[in-house]
């Protein structure tokens, strides 16, 4: 089997089971012997920043000599993203070998009508490919939720993280965000240490009052005290237990993404007997990576590419763009899924730009760009749909570059991935 082969048979599969529940993962995993019972995890759930969070903490930890696998999801340019160790992705041809073992499981459950998804293979190739390699620990991204996310079949995990809550998936995770943060909590086992990153009172009080169900040692990242020595468009700088840190993932929100992995970082080498040194926490800080989170590109024009695509995540990145380009005129491209909460995300937008061009995304649930159109002309005055990513980057580069702006791009990950070859090309 090729990769173009594998991937084809991969994004075959449902995207959605039938019915939610980890039956059919755990049915699955038990036919491949279970591998994820091989692998010490740290579990990661939450709304906004789990990815920064997850890029984080496994940079440390790779810097502090342990072989360290990382899951997450969506990808951005490549599929194989979302199974790393080490940084590295997972090479082509072993995605393609392991998709073939793997479904030879999955065929056989079909025959008993047992239908597999395709983010519980994706998961259960990944805990094979972990097993496999003998990775000392993983830093392993929920999909969706945390109680019925196929990443919680794992029996237990060093500890267990969960970021910044708020309305996403409101259809699936529940209306409000006490319900969300419910399902977040599904990721904390007994016994197991409980980390927060910063959250509203009420979603504070939930998380607070499932550690003690799961008699599990709670820790706020607020607690974590940090001195900001300088914050800009380059990243920031900051001290932590006298350590001097540079970040280069960029905005105030990723600053407070550092504390819950700092939270995290601190419990592990608590409870977990995990060894990490002052140079292992400034090189993992330094060299982190997240793409496509406030992605900072310069040449002839400064470009800036972010994936926020719910109203928290809008918030966010509304202030970074206030603070960091403060003194330019700015140009929008955006695209959103159709499901995402437009109306209210395009509030944060009123007044930052002087113009916007709008795209549809790759993705079946696309808002169409006239759609997303007709709700930015309420926050801007010069909106144009594009019936194209490649068109609306040309005509948004084409206008920043005559008007000496910033172009900013937001909106969906998706449409990130889609569209930062275009910008590398530039």
């Amino acid at each position: 089997m090729t990769y173009t082969e594998a991937l084809k048979k991969i994004h075959s599969l449902n995207k959605f089971g039938s019915r939610p529940g980890l039956e059919r993962i755990r049915r699955l995993l038990s036919d491949m012997k279970n591998p994820q019972d091989e692998t010490k995890f740290v579990h990661v759930a939450g709304t906004n920043g789990k990815g920064s969070v997850c890029a984080l903490m496994s940079s440390v930890l790779k810097s502090a000599g342990y072989k360290t696998g990382l899951f997450i999801s969506p990808f951005i340019t490549d599929f194989c993203e979302r199974i790393q160790i080490n940084a590295t992705p997972i090479p082509k041809d072993t995605l393609a070998e392991l998709t073939e073992y793997v479904f030879t499981f999955v065929d056989k459950l079909n025959q008993e009508d047992i239908i597999i998804t395709e983010f519980e293979f994706v998961t259960a190739l990944c805990f094979e490919y972990f097993k496999r390699e003998k990775v000392d620990l993983a830093v392993l991204e929920t999909g969706l939720g945390g109680l019925l996310d196929s990443t919680n079949v794992i029996k237990t995990n060093l500890c267990s993280v969960i970021t910044q809550v708020g309305l996403d998936h409101t259809d699936i995770l529940g209306e409000t965000v006490e319900e969300i943060a419910l399902q977040k909590c599904g990721i904390i086992k007994d016994t197991c240490p409980v980390i927060s990153g910063e959250q509203l009172e009420s979603v504070a009080r939930v998380i607070k009052n499932s550690a003690i169900n799961h008699h599990s040692p709670l820790l706020f990242s607020t607690d974590i005290k940090i001195n900001v020595i300088e914050d800009t468009i380059n990243g920031s700088a900051f001290e932590f237990n006298n350590i001097p840190l540079t970040l280069g993932l960029i905005g105030e929100h990723q600053l407070s993404n550092a504390r819950t992995a700092l939270a995290a970082l601190a419990v592990l080498a608590k409870d977990a007997g995990v060894k990490i040194t002052e140079e292992a926490m400034k090189e993992g800080f330094k060299n982190a990576l997240n793409p496509a989170r406030f992605e900072v590109f310069r040449k002839d024009i400064l470009v800036i590419l972010d994936g926020a695509h719910n109203s928290d995540g809008m918030s966010a990145f509304s202030k970074a763009v206030k603070k960091y380009t403060g003194g330019k005129k700015r140009v929008l491209l955006m695209g959103m899924l159709a499901d995402k909460d437009s109306l209210t995300s395009a509030n944060f937008l009123e007044g930052l730009f002087t113009s916007a061009f709008t795209v549809p995304v790759s993705n079946p649930r696309t808002r169409t760009s006239e759609d997303m159109a007709e709700i930015l002309k309420q926050h801007i005055d010069s909106v144009t749909p594009c019936k194209t990513v490649t068109e609306g980057f040309e005509k948004a580069y084409k206008k920043a570059k005559e008007e000496n702006a910033a172009l900013i791009i937001c909106g969906s990950l998706y449409l990130a991935g889609e569209i930062r070859p275009e910008i590398l090309k530039k």
